[in-house]
This record gives C-alpha cells, sequence and structure tokens, in this order.
C-alpha cells in the first residue's frame, strides 16, 4: 500500500525522496557529505528556484560558491 501525504523531502528540496536517497548514496559513493550537499546546496537552490523563479547561472555558481566556503 502506497502512503498519501505530502513528501516532505520535496517540499524542502524540490527533490522527491526517493531521487534524494539516491543522491545521498552517490555523495556517500564520491566522500561528500550528504547533509552538507542537500543543506548547502539543494536547500539554497530549492529556496532561490522558489523566490526567484528562474535562477541564473551565475546564481548557482554563487550558490556553490558559498558552500564551498563553508
Amino acid at each position: 500500500m502506497s502512503r498519501k501525504g505530502i513528501d516532505t523531502t520535496f517540499v524542502h528540496y524540490g527533490i522527491r525522496k526517493e531521487d534524494m536517497q539516491i543522491i545521498e548514496n552517490l555523495c556517500v559513493e564520491h566522500g561528500l557529505e550528504p547533509e552538507w550537499l542537500k543543506e548547502e546546496i539543494l536547500r539554497k537552490f530549492h529556496e532561490n528556484k522558489i523566490n526567484e523563479n528562474d535562477l541564473s547561472e551565475k546564481n548557482v555558481k554563487k550558490i556553490i560558491e558559498r558552500a564551498i566556503q563553508k
């Protein structure tokens, strides 16, 4: 039986829970911290996309550069 309701992963990151699991597995496989990627890149990207409705390459680059600096 499938569960109905709000996918909180999608709400926070704009990515379905099943897809987030794939991303987390790839992070571990490549030596990246999944929580860092989720909070510093995916969440910020999703928030900007919601607020600006379109992200330029420049804005995406800023999100990634800020995450790397932390």
